[in-house]
């Protein structure tokens, strides 16, 4: 009678819990699709506080009535312009006016030297924000397509964010369905139960909505700043690790129902000896995020809170929900592989892996150290990362129209007409900063901003506009403005005017974010990389009371990471034909192979401590290893093949970094974590838990199972 009213009880509870969440699912559901609604993309917006293209935009708030963001609509014929195609250039500039958001009247469209081109310059309204894409959209509405030999394309700082937004538009629909297809098919594969992969699937979807009504909150009330890309590293991380978290608590969930009649005490069981493996690995994953609080980038600090709160609320998913639905389910869930009661030794269920811990064990100091001059070797491949940062046009992997017309502009004008570096400074030294600005190597031309250019095209002969005792100067560059060559005459012009004596010279424009942003985040790596390693050894000591296995672990994962920097660098420079990397992907990349790379030597160590509790070190790593190898290596290729429908997007700074998760967590989890680390602390032996008692405790007995 106690048993079945232990049972009623255990079931109400667990009724209770998946009630409870499928009303919290109701109400957070919707807002897993809005959160498009208030993200920001405005790169400019991104930078820090004390750069000097931030003071810059400051300055430049003052010399307009408005401040504008400036689409470029080129006209090009090879033949050379027409007046038929001059006439059309007049009527379209006519039309552009008068669209919303488009702060009118504009110059007449400039001609090319050669003869083959017309250039329109439309500003846009800052204040437009998001909605800068449907100004661009009626542009080229306007503007039609090419016709008769004449090209028309619509580039520019404004349409280039026009293409990102609608890059970034894409997460709310296909990314969230490939990443869902995906999943499904590995749990279906994992699994081969009709049944089981929907108790998975169901918790991550949960997470994620839990997740999106947090992160909607916050950006809408710009606690945090939210933009496409944390959106899309959040959907992926979201489902990757919340798969992985089930994956491990339903193994060990598997394990108990071979040793308890009851689901309930099978689950509480697994839950006691699962959850604090998964906590660890979650607050690891957490805290180094966090980091990027550290940041002097905005757009990294968004990505931290963002992520962080993605992987909070899985945590919180996957330890409640998750459990009460595999309490509901029973036995009956793994049909038809429905485990029974037999008290049998869990290593029984995984034979290959017990013959690939034989192996380790017999070969361990060969495994370690061959694996390890492997992924060495791997490491030589950075030397084809190069230094090389993406351009602004580089960012897609198709030929957008943003694209296409920054190419017209760059053979036809001057590489960087439309986007101009700004120079901001005294009035009685603007004379002197304009003459220094023109000798510098890569500056075209260099003329002060007028009264007359608010209202029509420039008057060499009108005196400068000055506010505040300043003027404003247009220095126009020779190369594309987000060239590399363009950001290093930004640098040169930069040193340049600085030296002009009393002049409190400012550089600014659309190149000048590029090269501080970039800048930002070579300091934001060599700062936060540290933090994370040194958090990272300090959450790894506390879990495992130890400190010599910390290390052993920190090391192999750096050195999976820079293994899979020069892999992936191979992969970019020969496979992808990309041409460079974006200036965050290392950061980005270390952060996210790290803390992951982590995660699985936490679910595998913790059991091997576990286990050498009971059998000794050595018995305890062959053990560890055969009895999560299968389940790790699972998460891992759940992990690598969610961050892969990264690939989806058009845009190669997510496709280098849901590339390099893939590679990466596939070369942790099938070298680093099945081999090196085993091997390594296989042979180390009972010191791997120095100095905890551990360490002592179990010496005597391993030697003696060695015959020492």
């Amino acid at each position: 009678m106690a048993g079945g009213r232990g049972r009623g009880a255990a079931t109400l509870t667990a009724v209770a819990v998946v009630l409870a969440w499928l009303v919290v699912g109701g109400i957070a559901g919707p807002y897993a699709g809005r959160l498009s609604d208030v993200a920001t993309n405005d790169n400019a917006a991104f930078l820090p506080a004390d750069a000097e293209a931030t003071r810059a935009q400051d300055l430049a708030a003052d010399f307009v009535a408005r401040p504008t963001t400036p689409a470029l609509v080129v006209y090009a014929r090879s033949t050379g312009i027409t007046g038929a195609d001059k006439e059309r250039a007049v009527a379209d500039s006519t039309r552009f006016a008068q669209v919303k958001g488009v702060a009118g009247p504009l110059p007449p469209p400039i001609p090319s030297q050669d003869g083959q081109a017309l250039q329109v310059v439309v500003p846009i309204d800052d204040a437009e924000g998001e909605q800068i894409g449907r100004v661009v959209d009626e542009l080229r509405s306007i503007a039609g397509g090419d016709r008769d030999g004449l090209t028309v394309d619509v580039a520019g700082p404004a349409g280039l964010l026009a293409d990102l937004i609608e890059v970034f538009s894409a997460i709310d629909g296909p990314l969230l369905l490939v990443t869902l297809v995906v999943v499904l098919i590995i749990l279906l594969v994992v699994y081969r139960s009709p049944v089981l992969w929907v108790f998975p699937l169901l918790a991550a979807g949960m997470s994620y909505a839990l997740a999106s009504v947090f992160v909607y909150h916050l950006a809408k009330h710009d606690v945090i700043k939210l933009n496409g890309q944390a959106q899309g590293i959040l959907t992926v991380l979201v489902f990757g690790a919340g798969t992985d978290y089930a994956l491990l608590l339903i193994a060990r969930y598997r394990e108990e129902l071979h040793r308890h009649e009851r689901p309930w005490d099978a689950m509480r069981t697994a839950w006691r000896g699962a959850a604090p493996a998964i906590a660890a690995s979650g607050a690891t994953v957490i805290v180094s995020l966090l980091c990027l609080l550290l940041s002097s980038l905005n757009s990294n600090r968004a990505l931290g809170p963002v992520a962080a709160i993605g992987i909070a609320a899985t945590l919180l998913v996957m330890l409640t929900f998750l459990p009460a639905l595999l309490v509901l389910g029973g036995r009956w869930a793994f049909w038809p592989r429905t485990p029974r009661v037999d008290l049998a030794d869990p290593q029984a269920e995984h034979g290959l892996w017990a013959r690939i811990a034989r192996f380790v064990a017999r070969r361990a100091r060969v495994v370690w150290l061959a694996t390890a001059v492997v992924l060495a070797l791997l490491t030589l491949g950075l030397t084809q990362l190069g230094a090389t940062s993406l351009g602004q046009s580089e960012l897609f992997t198709n030929r957008t129209d943003s694209v296409a017309g920054q190419e017209v502009i760059a053979r036809h004008y001057p590489a960087g007409t439309g986007s101009p570096a700004t120079i901001f400074t005294l009035q009685q030294t603007a004379g002197e900063v304009a003459r220094v600005a023109q000798g510098v190597a890569g500056v075209s031309t260099v003329r002060p901003v007028t009264q007359r250019d608010q209202t029509g095209p420039p008057n060499p002969d009108a005196p400068p506009l000055v506010v505040d005792g300043r003027v404003q100067l247009e220095a126009t560059l020779t190369d594309p403005p987000d060239s590399d060559a363009a950001e290093q005459t930004i640098r040169d012009l930069r040193e340049a005017v600085h030296r002009v004596p009393a002049a409190d010279a400012v550089v600014g424009g659309f190149t000048a974010i590029d090269v501080d942003t970039s800048d930002a985040s070579t300091r934001d790596r060599n700062v936060i990389i540290p933090v994370v390693l040194v958090v990272i050894a300090v959450i790894l000591a506390l879990l495992l009371r130890a400190l010599v296995a910390p290390v052993l672990l920190i090391a192999t994962v750096v050195l999976s990471f820079l293994a899979t920097l020069g892999l992936c660098a191979l992969i970019f420079t020969y496979l992808l034909d990309f041409p460079g990397v974006d200036a965050s992907f290392p950061l980005f990349a270390f952060v996210f192979l790290v803390a992951l790379g982590i995660d699985y030597n936490i679910f595998l160590m913790s059991r091997v401590r576990e286990e050498s509790a009971r059998r000794g070190t050595r018995a305890g790593v062959l053990a560890g290893l055969t009895v999560t190898g299968g389940v790790i290596t699972s998460a891992g290729i759940v992990l690598a093949a969610t961050f892969s429908a990264l690939a989806v997007l058009p845009l190669v700074v997510l496709v280098e970094l849901g590339v390099a998760v893939a590679v990466g967590v596939l070369l942790d989890t099938i070298v680093v974590r099945s081999l090196l680390v085993p091997a390594l602390s296989y042979d180390i032996g009972p010191a791997v838990w120095w100095p905890s008692r551990l360490s002592r405790s179990a010496r005597d007995d391993a030697e003696v199972a060695h015959g020492r």
